[in-house]
């Protein structure tokens, strides 16, 4: 049974730091690459993240770029994003996603949602 699990979401303060993890099961982490995405009320989601099934390679997209970090754990079987400053627009839902290297199977978490406030 394929499961990914994202956690460490909640209510943050402004200017805090955030990590969010993406603990999966059920397939063979290793050949996935593991994407983050946002959604606000009412529309689509988007892109935070995409790291490589080796790390070879990372996409951040720009409105990402600084604040924005992906990184993975094979051996745990785990994916994470970390947030620095977050800001009031980052309120979002989070999902994680994992797509097979080769055959595009696609898999997606139920999502963790953030909320920053004072």
């Amino acid at each position: 049974q394929v499961q990914l699990v994202e956690s460490g979401g909640g209510l943050v303060q402004p200017g805090e730091s955030l990590r969010l993890s993406c603990t999966t099961s059920g397939f063979t982490f290793s050949t996935y690459g593991m994407s983050w995405y946002r959604q606000f009320p009412g529309q689509e989601r988007e892109l935070v993240a995409f790291i490589t099934s080796n790390s070879d390679r990372i996409h951040i997209p720009d409105f990402a770029q600084g604040r924005f970090t992906i990184s993975r754990d094979n051996d745990k079987k785990t994916a994470y994003l970390d947030v620095n400053s977050v800001k009031p627009e980052d309120t979002a839902k989070y999902f994680c996603k994992a797509v097979h290297r080769y055959d595009g199977t696609t898999y997606w978490g139920q999502g963790t949602q953030v909320t920053v406030s004072s």
